[in-house]
């Protein structure tokens, strides 16, 4: 399927009118079924969909990428079907777990059932080395631009990058849903050996993108936007280093700023 498509459309300014075109992001609906039996279906654009199964599993608490035994990509009248077969262990977990959640983009707990579901502790994050400076937080902001081939033409989509201090921006992932934006990330690197390094996003930081980010082990989140109180208060107790409101030239630690080395022309104002 195509991930992006021209409409037709009226643009206004400077008291004139013209017709043209934009194009437009693609949004369809994707189911997500293990060993047959579907457990989510979420609206989201029809890329990288192999990763977004992998990344799901994994942020949801289903089953790591060692668990999961194959994934089908099926193209439906009606949108995708990605068939996930799970391990025995995992599809045990998968039962146990299981929830209908159909909801829009804009929501990354649509359909648990319970509030202990919508509020569960974040995965304490593992002890790590990391440490960046301002320099590595505003020039990784900067570099994201260049990673968001979608957002380019369409101007309607998330995205969501790995740093590392070695690499810079190794991998990004994009959607018109910034929860699967992370997912297809977190899916695409579940599968190469791990590294040390940051993930950034476009997006706010709610408390389901800290849970997201713990349950991959990362140990510092950025975001373009702002924290909710809910979401700083959930990394603080899991020890994930929050960075908020990150720009090419400026940015707001929320929690554990020892990952933060200052240079030493930067001082506190």
């Amino acid at each position: 399927m195509d991930t992006h498509r021209p409409h037709a459309r009226l643009a206004f300014g400077q008291g004139r009118a013209s017709q043209g075109q934009r194009e437009l992001p693609a949004e369809v609906a994707v189911a997500l079924s293990y060993n047959g039996s579907t457990h989510a279906v979420m609206m989201a654009t029809p890329d990288d969909l192999v990763d977004f199964a992998y990344g799901f599993s994994l942020t949801e608490g289903i089953a790591t990428a060692a668990e999961i035994d194959q994934v089908e990509v099926i193209e439906t009248d009606l949108g995708i079907d990605l068939q996930i077969w799970l391990a025995s262990d995992a599809e045990a977990r998968q039962t146990q777990r299981r929830r209908s959640m159909s909801g829009p983009v804009g929501c990354g707990l649509c359909g648990i059932e319970s509030l202990e579901e919508a509020t569960r502790v974040a995965k304490p994050v593992a002890q790590s080395h990391l440490t960046l400076t301002p320099a590595h937080i505003m020039s990784a902001m900067a570099d994201l631009t260049a990673h968001q081939p979608l957002h380019d033409i369409t101007r309607a989509v998330h995205a969501a990058a790995f740093w590392t201090a070695e690499g810079g921006i190794i991998t990004a992932r994009e959607d018109v849903g910034r929860h699967n934006a992370l997912d297809k990330l977190i899916g695409a690197l579940s599968r190469v050996p791990s590294m040390d390094g940051a993930l950034i996003i476009t997006s706010r930081i709610s408390i389901d993108m800290v849970q997201k980010a713990c349950a991959f082990g990362v140990p510092v989140l950025i975001a373009a936007s702002a924290p909710t109180a809910a979401a700083v208060a959930m990394a603080n107790v899991a020890g994930l280093t929050l960075i908020a409101l990150a720009r090419a030239d400026r940015f707001e630690i929320y929690t554990h700023p020892h990952r933060i080395t200052p240079e030493e022309s930067a001082h506190v104002a």
